[in-house]
């Protein structure tokens, strides 16, 4: 990664939509230039895919919280089991897996705080397990960007390592 791919990566979180001859000329270079190193990072890995920013509350859906739960037993199988179920339920938004207190939290968005209190009680407190969960509603979120400069992965006040 060097600072044009940054600022590549930078511009199309800013709008993924634009043409690579936009995004060459915002970066003075060359369209064929900029269409390989977005290829590249593809490649790579770095861009994984392109998606739309849906306002929730414009689907009725203008609630949002984020919801800490804890599973029992502890085994691969309730937690790969519990990913999948809670991933299908339509009120998901998005399941992260967690290492520390928390085994998972659950990104919910519903119609109203109503909804909310019905899909805890109906659709979490009920599963089995289920040993615990904590609920934060979201008042405000801010998309973030990437930094337009990545932190070197090599320890502080080490040369990278020689490729000879």
């Amino acid at each position: 990664m060097d600072e044009l791919d940054s600022e590549i990566i930078r511009l199309l979180q800013t709008d993924a939509r634009q043409s690579n001859r936009e995004l060459a000329r915002k970066l003075g270079i060359a369209p064929s230039t900029c269409l390989e190193r977005v290829r590249a990072l593809t490649r790579r890995g770095v861009i994984r895919g392109y998606h739309a920013d849906i306002d929730p509350a414009a689907l009725n859906r203008g609630v949002q919280a984020l919801v800490s739960v804890q599973v029992r037993p502890l085994s691969r199988t309730v937690i790969d089991t519990f990913k999948e179920s809670a991933g299908a339920l339509p009120e998901v938004l998005s399941v992260f897996v967690l290492a520390g207190g928390d085994d998972f939290l659950l990104h919910v968005a519903v119609q109203d705080l109503d909804h909310l209190h019905a899909f805890l009680l109906d659709r979490l407190s009920k599963r089995r397990e289920i040993a615990g969960f904590r609920t934060s509603v979201i008042f405000q979120q801010e998309h973030t960007i990437a930094p337009s400069r990545l932190p070197d992965p090599s320890p502080a006040g080490e040369p990278p390592a020689s490729t000879n």
